[in-house]
Order: C-alpha cells, then structure tokens, then sequence
C-alpha cells in the first residue's frame, strides 16, 4: 500500500488486554489512520504476492488478534421471534402426507422453493472489543432454500416432498470449515469497529463481509440461481439444493448482482443489476436470453450509492429507483452510519433504453421515499407507468449504529394515524408503513403524477403478479399484508395475511381514488412469507392461478404450505399441506413449473 498506515503493537498473552484510561485518544488516532486507507478498502480487495506459507503464517496471526481482542455474542431472541431462528439441515427429503384439502387437478408440477436467512452456529452475531461494538442486521444470516416438490403421478395422485439445504457460497464453506463463527459483522454498530471488521475480514479472507445469498431465487435459461444483492448470484441444482458455483456470466460480471432482476418481455434477455459501496456505484447489464453473454454494461454514473433492491422493465425501458437510503463508506469513516435513510433526501426515477447509457437516462424527480418492491412497469402512450410498495421510513438497517433496537422496530411498526401521509410527523414518528403507489412519468414533457392506490388500513410489500405480465400492462398484484400488532410486540415484521389488487375496479369505500383490494387473512399467530403466484396451465385470465405460500402457526410452533385459488381469493385455501419441520421466516419463494424427477424421501416425519 502506498498510503499512510498505523502500526499496532498487539499483545498476544493469553488474557483479555484491558482497556487504559488513554484509549479515546488511541481510538481518535486509529480512526485519523483508516481514513487515508480507505481509498483502498474502497477497492473491496487486497493483492499481496507473497509465499504461502508466509501468507498462512500472517493470517493465523491476524486469528489470533481477532480471538483475543474480539468477543462474539449471540443476538437473543424473545419468545415472540422464535420462529427467527435457525433450523438445522435435513440429511435427506422428506415424504409429505398430511394435506388437507386436494391439491387441484389442474395444478402445474413443479418446485415451490423459498429463500432466507438461517445463520450458522446458532443465530446472528455481535461483537465487542476495544474498538467499540459491531452487529449483524436482521436480514443478514446464510442463505437457506426450503423447497417443496409436486410431482403428479400417473393415477392423478400427488407425491409431496419437502427438503431445506443451505446456500454453501465461499464464505458458508469458510466458516464452516473453522467450524465456527469467524467473519467480524460488518454493517451496523460502531463506526471504529465496523472499519476494523473490513480491515480484518479482508486480510484474513479476501473479503468484507460473508456472501449471504439469503433472499431470492430466480430461473434464466433453464438454470436456477440463489442471490442476494451483496454479491453474485450462486447456481443450485434445484432437484439436489446442491450449490454449483457463482454465476459471473462467464466472466463478463464481477459485481453485486441485483435481488430482482427482470426477463424482458419479447426477448426473453435478463435485465440485471449492481449496487455497490464504491464507484461506479450502480450499473446495469443486460444478458442474452440463453445465458451466455453479457450483450450490454453499462455504468450510471450516480453520485450516491443508493441502495435500490429492484429493479423495473418495460418493453422498451428499463426503470431505476433512486431513493434516499445510502451506502455511504465516507459517512462511516466519519463517525455515522454505513446505511442511513435520510427523511429530507432527493428521491428519482430513471427511465433508461434497453440498451442506452447513463447520458440516455431521462431522470424523474419525486417525492422522497423508501420503495424496496416493484409491483410492475409498463409503457402506457407517452407515459411510463411504475407501481410499488412505498414507504416513508426504511426496514433496513434500523436504528442509527443500532441503538435500542427492539424500541424502534415497535414504534415504527405500530400501526396508527401516523400512517396518514397528510399528517405532519418527525422522523422519530414515521411508521414502517408500505402503501401501494403509482407513478406515472412522461417521456415527452417531464411530467410527473403520482398517488395511492390503497389506503391505511394494512400495510403491504412482498408483491407478486402473474409472471407472463412482466413489464407489459397488468390487471392484478397481490402482496402479503403486515399485521401490524404482532410485528410491534415482537419488533420484527409479520405477515398476517395476503392482498389482492385490482388496479382497474375502484374501492368504493374510501374517499381517495383507490383501487378494489380483497383479503386472505389467516387465523391468530399464523404467519406467511415467500408468496408466489403459479398460473393455470390453461388459464384464460390474468388472475386465473393460485398463491402458494409457507405459513407458521406460532401457536402450535407447526409449518405448512398453503394453496389459495385467486379467483376465490377470500375463500379458504383448497390445499393445507403440513410439514414435519420448521420452516423459519424468510424472503422471496418462486414456483418453478418444470417436470419434478423422483425424489429419494424417508418417511420418518417424525
């Protein structure tokens, strides 16, 4: 390194060093030096030629450091959480029986796989040490697939199997490898303590932070990919769970990789893209549609690192959301948070060719939000016509540095008048409340409309509508609907419910120009996520499928699946399938409609 450093004497005994009364000044000096260094932590890579052995040698020291001035503690969790915490990996899949209900006839076979986080050794992390203290963030955790195989044999009976299987990225195979946890969290707490835990985690593993790959799975080309957006998507045998390796699109993209990215409609080429905390801070590429070649990259050119999780496409466009929560490397090194929603913030909308560039973006401003889920885009005459689940205040990461957490997520989940976006309130008071939203955004004249399309009675994200209406003009959503109670008395977010949206029937019952929305509302303590619409093989309509979704029924502490019809939406579900094992809360599910092989299942659901 060419850049100024600060030598550390460190004391290697075998107890804990203790703590002078001159250690403020120590850590103002500390802090003086990461920051001429963090040009190169910007680079998120360390290159050092040297023998391997000595490498090995240095890195067990660097081990040794980290044992003795780091302590890990686990995160607790209320009784109200439990069904947060990580589960163990079944050895084998297991025979479903139990099922209420008839999975219907017309039902397409196939995979209904879920996404999620389930941490290693026992649950999420904090630490503590000299330099302050660092916490992993309630989406953090290694990614977890639970799937759900429908294969119809040839008498029209169903055979049910349900296997779980971790995501093994490198960083999984790293820590379980030691054995246990290793990786310093790096996101929330301390600003001294999160800079030593990206010096530490980089010298001792070439990396960061660890590869989650925790929230989504998608398919292109016939493969299948787990992706979270700190890092590029892993490839799974979807019949095995196995991880095959990272998908760098042979070699072409060597970035973050969005959690959403999008088929474009009539090409059938997957619409992606980057986020990351150093410039270009965002870019945007376009694969082919067999999955071979990046045919286009291209670099933004945005002056933040805006932490947009999804990404839109129209037939023509694709649609970047710019909103007020940052990645900021520079606010951390001085003192504030790495990721901060900021009330006041600009909020934009991008609106990019397919194949344009960052001069080709027409920018739309709007009013500040938090928008992490796209309903759908579509080009209606000059307008380009985006619907969301919007936000005035943001889930991730919480707190500032982490500060009572368990107090903020119960404010802001609370649901009350303050939801009502007329009332004037401060940002200590804004709610974590998701409406659905419109904004209509005119390529000719710059024009810019935007309103609600529900009200305040529940709060909604997770979206999903019928995968064939990607980008092109849509009659349905559907989302899953916070229960705002239980989410308060347990500080962390429950779904107790899903929505049906009909964008073009109007809801009579309320004096805004709202759409007609219907609820599927489960029982007292029971608990959705990873929501997916399946479409009738043979359907005529748009809305002609089913929502297949896991549920938890935190009384009983029993898992299911359930399969609600959408042209009956408020009726209840003509299939309950019960699972033998728990299945944690997690993100986004898919149902992959594909020939299902047999599967190799014990019986003992025991």
């Amino acid at each position: 390194m060419q850049s100024s450093y600060l030598k550390l004497q460190v004391n290697c005994s075998l107890q804990k060093p203790s703590i002078s009364h001159n250690f403020d000044h120590f850590k103002s000096r500390l802090s003086s030096a990461f920051k001429p260094l963090l040009g190169e932590l910007q680079q998120l890579s360390l290159r050092i030629s040297v023998p391997k052995t000595i490498k090995n040698s240095f890195v067990k020291l660097l081990d040794v450091f980290v044992d003795q001035m780091f302590e890990f503690v686990d995160q607790p969790l209320l009784p109200s959480q439990r069904n947060f915490a990580p589960v163990d990996a079944l050895r084998e899949a297991v025979l479903v029986t139990n099922i209420d209900g008839e999975i219907p006839e017309d039902f397409p076979e196939g995979v209904y796989i879920r996404n999620g986080p389930n941490p290693l050794f026992g649950g999420l992390k904090s630490t503590k040490s000299m330099f302050g203290s660092s916490n992993h963030i309630w989406v953090e955790g290694e990614g977890m697939l639970h799937a759900l195989y429908l294969k119809k044999e040839t008498d029209g009976s169903w055979n049910v199997v349900y296997m779980n299987r971790h995501v093994e990225s490198e960083t999984f195979k790293q820590e379980k490898q030691r054995n246990r946890s290793s990786f310093l969290p790096a996101i929330e707490g301390d600003s001294l303590a999160i800079l030593s835990a990206y010096l530490l985690n980089l010298l001792r593993f070439g990396k960061i932070n660890k590869y989650i790959s925790n929230t989504n799975i998608f398919e292109h080309a016939g493969k299948f990919y787990s992706v979270a957006e700190n890092h590029m998507p892993q490839e799974i045998d979807i019949f095995t769970l196995e991880t095959l390796g990272n998908w760098d699109v042979n070699g072409a993209w060597s970035r973050p990789f969005t959690s959403h990215p999008k088929k474009a409609p009539g090409t059938g080429e997957l619409v992606i893209m980057g986020v990351d905390a150093t410039k270009p801070f965002v870019e945007i590429g376009v694969i082919s549609a067999d999955g071979d070649k990046l045919v286009h990259h291209v670099d933004l050119k945005l002056s933040r690192c805006s932490l947009c999780h999804e990404i839109g496409v129209t037939q023509r466009y694709n649609v970047f959301l710019d909103y007020p929560l940052s990645i900021d490397l520079t606010r951390l090194a001085f003192g504030g948070p790495l990721i901060k929603y900021e009330h006041e913030g600009y909020a934009k909308i991008g609106i990019m060719p397919r194949y344009g560039d960052a001069d080709s973006v027409k920018w739309f401003d709007v009013e500040p939000n938090c928008t992490f889920h796209i309903i759908n885009c579509f080009e209606d005459g000059d307008e380009v016509i985006v619907w969301g689940c919007r936000a005035l205040e943001s889930i991730i990461p919480g707190p500032d540095l982490g500060l009572n957490k368990f107090e903020w997520f119960s404010k802001k989940f609370r649901h009350a008048e303050l939801a009502d976006e007329s009332v004037d309130t401060s940002p200590d008071d804004v709610p974590l409340f998701s409406r659905v939203y419109e904004w209509r955004l005119n390529m000719q004249n710059g024009d810019v409309k935007e309103r609600n399309l529900s009200g305040t009675k529940v709060s909604m994200d997770f979206p999903m509508i019928n995968g064939g209406y990607t980008g092109i003009k849509n009659k349905y959503g559907y989302t899953q609907i916070v229960d705002s109670i239980a989410s308060s008395a347990s500080g962390m977010p429950k779904y107790g419910g899903l929505a049906k949206l009909s964008f073009e029937e109007p809801d009579n019952t309320e004096s805004e120009e709202l759409i007609k929305v219907e609820y599927h509302k489960f029982e007292e303590n029971i608990f959705c996520t990873g929501g997916a619409f399946v479409p009738k093989g043979r359907g005529v309509e748009e809305d002609d499928g089913w929502i297949i979704t896991f549920l938890h029924n935190e009384d009983t502490n029993i898992s299911q699946v359930y399969i609600i019809d959408t042209k009956k939406f408020t009726d209840e579900p003509v299939a309950e399938i019960t699972l033998s094992h728990r299945v944690p809360y997690g993100f986004h599910g898919a149902f992959m409609s594909i020939p299902v092989q047999t599967q190799k299942a014990s019986r003992n659901e025991s």
